[in-house]
């Protein structure tokens, strides 16, 4: 089987992209993306030294699409908002690599890239010290959170219709909540859910 004359991570990434998003993350493996790239997996491994390295490469690509620049008149909490939009709408459109934020959120240049840019807006915020590591890691885990939860179990889908069709007489309050929620788009729920958490971590003096 022909190989490319040479690859570049990109290359790499966008064709582990492209196996996540059709057949799902757990399709991509060393032989898989290499079948993608039209080359031998041994072949492959000149460039990456195994699956997990590729994975990183996926992370980077997506979190590369993500812009950190901000006008800095802008109030803090709307940038701490334009930040997590933005990487959200970047990993959204590819479900199949949610998990893989964890797991490469340190060892991501783009991932770190993104974090220094969020801690930067909360330094000039005045968080300092445990409060600023506390307010970063409550927006990382409504980030993360919100993000699993709209691939997982959106608002949209068959989890909220089933508990609007709960009993009213034994569930009143959760059925009709349900039922409310059908009604929420996915970008309504996000920015009011983190509305919610920069007004507590604003309050946390």
């Amino acid at each position: 089987m022909p190989r490319p004359k040479s690859l570049s991570p990109t290359d790499i990434a966008a064709a582990a992209l492209t196996i996540a998003d059709r057949d799902g993350l757990a399709a991509v493996s060393m032989r898989s993306v290499a079948d993608e790239l039209g080359m031998g997996t041994m072949s492959l491994y000149r460039y990456v030294t195994d699956r997990e390295h590729v994975e990183r490469l996926v992370v980077d690509l997506v979190l590369s699409r993500v812009d950190t620049n901000l006008q800095p008149r802008l109030g803090w909490r709307t940038r701490i908002t334009l930040l997590a939009e933005r990487a959200r709408d970047a990993v959204i459109t590819h479900p199949a690599i949610v998990p893989l934020l964890l797991t490469h959120r340190s060892s991501s240049e783009h991932s770190t890239r993104w974090g220094e840019a969020v801690l930067h807006v909360l330094a000039e915020a005045g968080f300092n010290g445990t409060r600023r590591v506390v307010a970063f890691r409550t927006l990382l885990a409504y980030l993360f959170g919100a993000i699993q939860l709209s691939v997982l179990g959106p608002l949209a889908g068959a989890g909220t219709r089933a508990l609007a069709a709960l009993p009213e007489a034994k569930y009143p309050t959760l059925a009709e909540t349900a039922r409310h929620a059908e009604r929420i788009d996915p970008d309504t729920e996000f920015r009011q859910g983190l509305a919610v958490v920069l007004r507590g971590i604003d309050q946390d003096a």
